[in-house]
């Protein structure tokens, strides 16, 4: 190499949407040949540092807030950092939401409280397509979080546009899969401000955070030992007594759905579907919203439905999380009864390997992406047809089928008969 020449680099080229994209320039090259530079995509917020160095404190700042210790004591510090105009935003996925307390909270920060209702979304877009795909994470536990998400997201971006925020923030950390969930979600609705979590990069224990919290006026928080999310669906919680899987205990009071407050004496249930869609319950007809929280009230009487797993992070280490979600636990029984009683095994046998792509897909909040929305649209094929009725026998031990109905049945019932016709077959 002569002196003075330019050390060759290494250069990797990727076309996404019609655009060339250039690692080593960091922009993009309409792959028409027309010179179109697009600038390199906007790091995420990952600390409190990052913050301070927003110059424009007065401008409208909205934050994904749930009363929890993590988004409480994200106000505290964007008060202390001196922002002005903060919008601590809430949207209702099913949970209980004091929204008096939270106005309160947010107001003891100088913030404004904002609630959004996402019920009839998240049951539409999440749970739904979530029954269908049995969102089961290796068939352990229901996913939960993975699919009030992309609904939070949506509903926090549209408002932070509408108020023109120059910043939108979560709590999610990097032992929590919302970290790219949330994030994947925000830049795809093209939010045009900064955006992210100051916690991946900041770590606060949880016990200074209460202590701050206490000491700037909110004692309440200094209670909370377990980190938790909950929506119509599935609650979850994890951290404090049960960040060790190789030891942990699970306090009692922890669940709420399948709580043993009695006992009750065995009862039946009976389940119906239409093309793969719940439709009543005991001959009852709900809207989805109505049956899983009539299902949660009566499998959880009996303390079913309760999930113990390990979740792989993105970096493929697993956290552990307790979750209690009656409703799901049987509505995917039933429809999985149903599934076998209809299709073909080979059919059934490409529905699985799709459910799971479907879910890992939701799990890195994937949502809408290609893949995601072809394992969707043929796992809502595979299910037309699939209809019947499964009656569940239920006591403290366990729910089970005593009757299964399917309208287009492949299953066999006399045996006897079955035989006879088969060796009537074969003489011919």
């Amino acid at each position: 190499m002569h002196s003075g020449a330019v050390p060759p680099v290494c250069r990797i080229f990727q076309i996404s949407s019609g655009v060339l994209y250039d690692s080593y320039a960091g922009m993009g090259l309409k792959v028409n040949g027309v010179n179109d530079a697009q600038p390199k995509e906007t790091k995420p917020i990952e600390s409190f540092e990052q913050l301070a160095r927003f110059e424009n404190r007065d401008a409208p700042v909205v934050t994904m807030f749930s009363g929890g210790l993590d988004s409480t004591y994200l106000l505290l510090r964007l008060q202390q950092l001196g922002f002005t105009n903060i919008h601590a935003v809430a949207v209702d996925v099913g949970a209980p939401v004091e929204e008096e307390s939270l106005t309160k909270h947010a107001a003891h920060f100088g913030a404004k409280f904002k609630l959004l209702d996402g019920r009839e979304a998240f049951v539409k877009e999440g749970v739904m397509p979530a029954i269908r795909a049995h969102a089961m994470y290796l068939g352990l536990f229901p996913v939960s979080s993975s699919l009030t998400r992309p609904v939070i997201a949506r509903l926090i971006t549209d408002y932070a546009k509408e108020v023109s925020a120059g910043l939108l923030l979560h709590t999610a950390n990097l032992s929590q899969n919302s970290l790219p969930r949330l994030n994947n979600c925000i830049r795809r609705l093209g939010f045009p401000g900064q955006f992210g979590s100051p916690y991946p990069h900041s770590v606060v224990s949880r016990e200074k955070k209460a202590e701050e919290l206490s000491v700037a006026g909110l004692t309440i928080m200094s209670e909370r030992k377990l980190s938790g999310d909950e929506n119509l669906w599935c609650r979850e919680f994890e951290d404090g007594p049960l960040g060790d899987p190789e030891g942990f205990c699970i306090p009692e009071d922890a669940y709420q759905w399948t709580r043993r407050h009695e006992d009750h004496p065995p009862q039946k249930l009976t389940l119906r579907f239409e093309n793969g869609n719940l439709v009543s319950v005991d001959g009852n007809k709900f809207p989805l919203i109505d049956a899983i929280a009539f299902l949660n009230r009566e499998v959880g009487k009996f303390g079913l439905g309760r999930f113990v797993g390990l979740e792989p992070l993105s970096t493929d280490d697993k956290a552990l999380e307790i979750r209690e979600a009656p409703a799901a636990a049987i509505i995917m029984d039933a429809l999985r009864h149903l599934e076998i009683a209809t299709l073909e095994t080979k059919t059934l046998e490409l529905k699985q390997q799709l459910e799971q792509k479907w879910v890992r897909e939701a799990i890195a909040g994937h949502w809408g992406a290609k893949c995601h929305t072809m394992c969707e649209v043929a796992i809502e094929s595979a299910l037309q047809g699939v209809s019947g009725s499964v009656v569940y026998d239920i006591d403290q031990s366990r729910f089970l089928p005593c009757s299964i109905v399917a309208q287009n049945p492949r299953y066999i019932r006399d045996r006897d008969h079955w035989e006879r016709a088969q060796q009537s077959l074969w003489r011919i």
